[in-house]
């Protein structure tokens, strides 16, 4: 494993003055190591899931301030299960809380229904299990990345399933109950636009991917919801009172969704104190922002930003992003691995007031 590559890079920011920031590479990993999304607990610690799309062992690791890294939460669990023993099958999505549980997004897939599955990061001991079974779940489910609210006892998932039935999850964890919210909604569904990156369409199942709920995050606050399909021009966000309340019709609760402003087609989301929605731009290599106004702005854009991917914001006041090269991953380039080693973590200062581990 590589040591961290501090190579900072100075780019313009448009803050109303010519403000300077950086962004630097924080780890550099091998081909063995590719990143999907990243967490980072209230003491700093650093989590992130080792991207499925390019079938590698390990799941999840623990990043250390050198760049090294370790399974995590130890060998068995950070691989796949053997019979009914402990381990993951699949993870992308990761958060973890201000409480130090690290919720881990364990998607379905053959004979394995998904699940949520929180670890103690304070006394390294399982805390929970939380199956994602019917119908909550559809046999086309997707699940793909999570926002953990503790003040409400509630986790909220994006179903990326298919462009007909991609949905939003909420999770009761007090009752474990799970309830599917907004499927096939004008803020879930996929518009009908390619996503272009190196000058190709990228295809998934053999056809120019079109892909609906996926990026989530949710403010310090726990009062909005974040979200929207990959493939839209829009970021939308709903009240958490609204997504918890299930008096509402399914009616009711789409007239309460929130289009919040212009954004790319992207992965990754998080949001600082301040409302600043960053979000990755896949087919740009680059970095943006939707601002509390609505208005969306390329913050950091580099030819070895290969699709940036997920966030994490630190302690230290900074974000962190991963950068996987998605496109070139068997997943979507037609079964082969045409990868160019560009898998890393970078970062840079926050726009505004940064909270971690909520």
């Amino acid at each position: 494993m590589k040591k961290p590559v501090f190579a900072a890079f100075t780019v313009a920011l448009s803050l109303g003055t010519a403000a300077m920031a950086e962004i630097e590479t924080y780890a550099a990993f091998t081909s063995d190591m590719p990143p999907g999304n990243l967490a980072i607990g209230p003491d700093g610690r650093m989590f992130m899931s080792v991207h499925e799309f390019y079938g590698k062992n390990l799941r999840i690791v623990e990043v250390s301030p050198d760049g090294s890294t370790v399974p995590y939460p130890n060998v068995a669990w950070a691989n796949a299960p053997q019979g009914d023993g402990p381990g993951l099958k699949g993870v992308l999505g990761l958060r973890a809380d201000r409480d130090g549980i690290l919720w881990m997004l364990d998607g379905q897939g053959e004979n394995h229904t998904g699940r949520i599955v929180g670890w103690n990061t304070k006394t390294e001991a399982l805390h929970r299990i939380f199956y994602i079974g019917q119908p909550a779940a559809r046999p086309s489910s997707f699940l793909n990345d999570l926002a953990v609210d503790r003040e409400h006892n509630a986790i909220y998932i994006t179903d990326t399933a298919n462009a007909e039935t991609t949905a939003l999850i909420v999770l009761d964890l007090e009752t474990g109950r799970a309830r599917r919210v907004l499927e096939a909604s004008p803020f879930t569904v996929p518009e009908a636009t390619d996503m272009v990156i190196d000058g190709r369409v990228v295809n998934l199942g053999g056809a120019p991917a079109r892909i609906g709920a996926n990026p989530i995050t949710i403010d310090p606050t726990n009062t909005w919801v974040y979200f929207a399909p990959m493939t839209a021009s829009a970021m939308y966000r709903v009240r958490t009172a609204d997504l918890l309340d299930e008096t509402l019709s399914r009616e009711d609760l789409e007239a309460r969704v929130e289009r919040y402003g212009d954004k790319p087609i992207s992965d990754g989301s998080t949001v600082d104190a301040a409302g600043n929605v960053y979000i990755t731009s896949i087919t740009e290599d680059a970095v943006g922002v939707t601002r509390p106004d609505g208005t969306y702005e390329v913050l950091y854009q580099q030819d070895d930003m290969s699709w940036p991917d997920g966030f994490a914001v630190g302690t230290d006041g900074y974000v962190y992003v991963t950068i996987n090269e998605l496109h070139r991953s068997p997943v979507l380039n037609d079964g082969q691995d045409a990868t160019l080693g560009e898998f890393k973590i970078m970062r840079f200062p926050a726009l505004g007031d940064a909270v971690s581990g909520r």
